[in-house]
């Protein structure tokens, strides 16, 4: 990553930075205490530890952080789908709030590493020369 990335790099780390932690907060909350699937709170609320070793990579701007994230959560839509169309009440919103923040967060990776990808191919070609 160049010492200074552009503002629109920028901008797709914070909305990632921000939509990861969301969903992990999301995924505590949901089945810890707002709908869990046995009073008192169930083990799937440590489906939010994957999430968690992702965070480090999006901090420092590493793009195979970016890559593997925006194909990883795809499970954690496919089981916000499942619940929201299974679930109800808290439980269902819950399901469609992770979808959004999936969505989310799989366009701000993938904006990014489309960014990073065409920064280094200009980089690459070098500065055009004109006479």
């Amino acid at each position: 990553m160049p010492a200074h990335p552009s503002p629109a790099v920028q901008a797709t780390r914070i909305v990632a930075v921000a939509s990861l932690l969301a969903l992990m907060a999301l995924g505590l909350a949901w089945e810890l205490w707002l709908a869990p699937l046995r009073p008192g709170g169930s083990w799937l609320a440590l489906k939010v530890l994957p999430l968690a070793l992702a965070l480090p990579g999006l901090l420092r701007y590493r793009m195979q952080t970016c890559r593997g994230l925006a194909l990883f959560v795809w499970l954690y839509f496919v089981e916000g789908v499942v619940r929201a169309t299974s679930d109800h009440g808290v439980s269902a919103r819950c399901a469609l709030a992770q979808v959004a923040l999936v969505l989310l967060l799989f366009a701000a990776c993938a904006a990014q590493v489309r960014l990073r990808q065409r920064a280094a191919r200009a980089a690459a070609a070098g500065p055009a020369v004109s006479h």
